[in-house]
């Protein structure tokens, strides 16, 4: 043990310390690489990056839709502000339909101008068989049509409001037939798997079908978007007459998505922006701050490509490993920096190689056991059961053993390329915190212990009462479409 430790102090001193611009370049060089591949790192909440393949509901839900179709609609409802039933109105409704239905990926558009009126006036058998009568047919009785639609079984609260203010709009894609059926044949072969073995011909089959259905994926959910984004400019130029709003579970798919990709960018430009500004009061120059930014982008920015070079989608739950890593990195460099200003105190007539040596062999261990005991807690996530999760689990487990290693190669290699320069004496603000915390227990012991106590018996009843929510509506504000 203590020749392997010796071995990598040599090794360190060797090829970090002595060729620090080759590090540095070689560190670049990989950066850059990631960066081009970061390009395909995206967000994914289709039902196989939420979900364990052999999921029960999963497979159930499969099997239902397979049998019986499951065809991706839009639905668009549509309040007046006066009458529903006035000839402008209806025109603007019909308007409506045929500009959503104009668009190349939509098959129909099915509103209550379309739908077959039989008490409107009352009809009879024989002249159903001639013609079905609608809202736009002649003869049409619109009182009689506005009873029909609002007490039918079939339409009231379907496509019309008990109130008969509210219509809706069901708007039908068109159904992707080879992306259908390369789903069809990749679940038919993992159902297989589930059962039995599957021979190599098979494995070779399935991996080009998920491969294949990933890229078709990743372009219908660019479709997707294009094709809510332009639903909602038709439904702008229509918003005179009523207040219209849009649901269906593409849109919720596609705004979820929107909704984390903005959330991931300000809530990790607020932490960055925030630590950097907390650095700069901190340690007061700027190679502390700079050399914190790059060791946590360089391992963002790896994570990032090595995500979207093995085409590893972000879900809903592990967006958030951007800001952890970003923290986690940032925790680790501060420790690295206060070591290193301490032995350059106590040091002042030494050598920047000597600082930077000692440095990361006081700070390796403690470091090494941080993100050790991190990765193990990160790591009971893959027990979970729950795909997004165990996915997380994984992305957080491989961020930290990436952050050690970006941390222990940028910090070392960057501060080689200054003069160590005149000690700074830094403002101990945690000693001053650690030193009241300490005074308070010595003297009113009895009075802390009783303390915690109390918080201890409310913190068990607060735990007695914790509920698990999952109604997926409660996830959105009130505002949110």
């Amino acid at each position: 043990m203590a020749r392997l430790r010796l071995d990598l102090v040599q090794a360190f001193d060797r090829d970090v310390l002595v060729h620090s611009r080759l590090v540095l370049f070689l560190i670049a060089l990989v950066t850059g690489v990631s960066l081009w591949f970061a390009q395909d790192f995206a967000l994914d909440a289709s039902s196989d990056s939420l979900l364990l393949e052999n999921d029960q509901d999963l497979r159930y839900y499969r099997g239902i839709s397979a049998r019986y179709g499951d065809e991706a609609y839009l639905v668009i409802t549509y309040t007046a502000r006066k009458d529903l039933f006035a000839p402008e109105t209806l025109n603007d409704i019909e308007a409506l339909r045929d500009e959503v239905a104009a668009m190349k990926r939509v098959e129909r558009v099915i509103t209550m101008l379309d739908v077959p009126l039989i008490n409107s006036p009352r009809t009879t058998l024989t002249k159903l068989q001639k013609s079905v009568p609608n809202l736009r047919s002649d003869g049409t009785d619109l009182e009689l049509a506005r009873a029909e639609l609002r007490d039918s079984p079939l339409w009231s609260e379907l496509i019309m409001s008990r109130d008969a203010g509210t219509t809706a709009l069901l708007v039908r894609f068109k159904i992707d037939e080879l992306y259908e059926g390369l789903l069809t044949e990749r679940d038919r072969i993992r159902e297989k798997r589930l059962a039995d073995n599957l021979s190599d011909e098979e494995l070779n089959s399935l991996s080009i079908l998920s491969s294949r259905i990933k890229e078709l994926r990743l372009l219908r959910m660019d479709e997707q978007a294009a094709d809510i984004a332009e639903i909602r400019s038709i439904m702008d130029r229509h918003r005179t007459l009523g207040d219209l709003y849009l649901g269906g579970l593409p849109m919720i798919v596609t705004d979820m998505i929107s909704f984390i990709e903005r959330d991931v960018v300000m809530f990790g430009t607020s932490i960055l922006i925030f630590l950097v500004v907390l650095l700069i009061a901190i340690f007061y120059r700027p190679r502390w701050v700079i050399v914190s930014f790059l060791c946590s982008l360089v391992s963002i920015v790896f994570m990032a490509g090595y995500l979207g070079l093995v085409q590893w989608r972000v879900t809903v739950v592990s967006a958030n490993f951007v800001a952890l890593l970003l923290i986690f990195s940032l925790s680790l460099t501060v420790h690295l920096i206060v070591r290193y200003q301490e032995l350059h105190l106590q040091h002042p007539e030494s050598g920047q190689e000597w600082l930077v040596r000692e440095t990361i062999r006081d700070k390796y261990r403690p470091c090494l056991y941080t993100v050790l005991t991190t990765m193990v807690g990160f790591g009971s996530l893959l027990f979970s059961g729950i795909r997004p999760v165990i996915d997380f689990g994984w992305m957080m487990v491989m961020g930290m053993l990436v952050v050690l290693v970006a941390s222990f190669l940028i910090f070392p290699a960057f501060l080689m390329l200054f003069t160590p320069g005149e000690p700074q004496r830094r403002r101990d603000y945690t000693g001053r915190i650690t030193g009241f915390f300490a005074t308070l227990v010595e003297r009113a012991r009895l009075k802390v212990l009783l303390t915690f106590g109390v918080i201890f018996t409310l913190s068990v009843g607060g735990i007695m009462s914790l509920e698990v929510e999952n109604r997926f509506i409660d996830y959105f504000k009130e505002s949110t479409e």
